[in-house]
């Protein structure tokens, strides 16, 4: 295989606040259903205080969905849940006689079940138990879902921040366009625990109401929880599908800015680099682009830097845009495997989803995001852009087959 070869989206599969599967999400977009409320899972100082976006599945319900057990973490439950999903829907022939990778990204690994240990351990060191702690790190999460799936071939985990997903999916391509695997499940997930929280609490960049991205009166974010996953395969493999690919990832980039460990740059360089990387790989224009995933958390710093990045790209006409963390709240480590998801759907569906709770525009910025929710129509190219803490900073682009 040639490393200028196709790689093409198969299947999908996502989980979070506003819904279990495709199905579900595709509906809650249509009808402004938003995934915030109170805490629920999380035994946290912060409940009644902070709203979140919870994937509405106990960890009970979870674990008779996938198969696990109940001292599997809620991020390795739900990634499997997501991962179980595309590769269903990708639905391809003889998958067992190909070579199978997964790529996947987590930031918080199972430290959901390790928090619930220590609270036990620490007040009577006979209590807890370990086997609920022995696979807190991210690399366990992975190791779970591949074992689950069969997967031995290529099993790699991705954790770089907010960005962590998106990097796993263009990793995914490298390798099929490197002739690796013939296939690879690509993406990630996250859980809510007690420690982002209180992490993000601390850097005051959490909103009390439900967030407003792209607003010039935005506060903060919501945090939410989910998972996203891909199916990529090679031209070879996409002749053989039952059903037409979804798309293909024509372009990706991921670049530096190196300015702070969790703002981004004013001028927004590391964002522009990732876009205008992307761009170059896929080999199109910016007047090419049908309509922009935004990275769009909510935070002051986040939406101004990605904001003034979108004008040195784009000025001075603007594709539409929004950021669908209006309804999924930020997922983190998810964030750019559940929105690469929902690129996908945008253009099967010729879609574009609407930016909840938007008012006013920015006062530095041009252009505002689309509020409602666009059937019928034309979109041929998205680009998801996915931004993380240490600057770490990724574009993807998916294009029409």
């Amino acid at each position: 295989m040639s490393t200028n070869s196709t790689v093409y989206i198969a299947g999908l599969g996502v989980i979070t606040a506003i819904g279990n599967n495709v199905p579900d999400h595709l509906d809650a977009f249509k009808n402004k259903r938003a995934g915030m409320a109170g805490i629920t899972l999380v035994d946290t100082v912060h409940k009644g205080k902070l709203p979140v976006a919870e994937v509405k599945l106990t960890n009970k319900e979870l674990i008779a969905l996938t198969g696990l057990t109940e001292h599997n973490s809620r991020t390795a439950l739900l990634s499997l849940a997501a991962a179980k999903e595309a590769i269903a829907d990708a639905a391809i022939p003889n998958l067992d006689s190909l070579r199978v990778g997964l790529v996947s990204a987590n930031t918080v690994g199972g430290m959901d079940r390790s928090e619930d240990f220590f609270v036990q351990f620490l007040q009577d060191n006979s209590k807890g138990k370990l086997k609920d702690v022995y696979d807190h790190e991210c690399g366990s999460m992975t190791e779970i879902v591949a074992d689950k799936l069969g997967i031995t071939e290529f099993v790699t985990t991705i954790s770089t921040a907010c960005s962590s997903s998106a990097n796993a999916i263009f990793y995914g391509a490298r390798l099929l366009r490197n002739d690796v695997v013939d296939v690879v499940i690509a993406g990630g997930a996250d859980s809510l625990t007690k420690f982002t929280l209180n992490g993000f609490n601390t850097l005051m960049i959490l909103d009390e109401a439900f967030c407003k991205p792209f607003d010039q009166n935005r506060k903060g974010l919501n945090l939410g929880e989910g998972a996203g996953y891909l199916v990529l395969v090679s031209d070879k493999v996409a002749k053989t599908l039952t059903k037409p690919a979804y798309c293909t990832l024509s372009g990706y980039n991921n670049s530096n800015d190196a300015f702070h460990q969790t703002a981004s740059s004013p001028d927004g360089t590391g964002s522009y680099l990732a876009m205008q990387g992307a761009l170059k790989k896929s080999g199109l224009k910016p007047a090419d682009i049908s309509y922009i995933n935004l990275h769009g958390t909510g935070t002051p710093n986040n939406d101004s830097a990605e904001g003034t990045a979108v004008k040195r790209v784009f000025d001075p006409h603007y594709p539409p845009m929004s950021s669908t963390k209006s309804f999924t709240g930020h997922t983190l480590g998810a964030s750019g495997g559940v929105e690469a998801v929902f690129s996908a759907l945008a253009i099967k569906h010729k879609i574009i989803y609407p930016n909840l709770r938007f008012q006013t525009r920015m006062n530095e910025l041009p252009f505002e995001p689309e509020t409602h929710y666009l059937a019928d129509q034309p979109v041929k190219h998205v680009m998801s852009n996915s931004f993380g803490f240490g600057g770490n900073c990724t574009s993807l682009i998916f294009s029409e087959v």
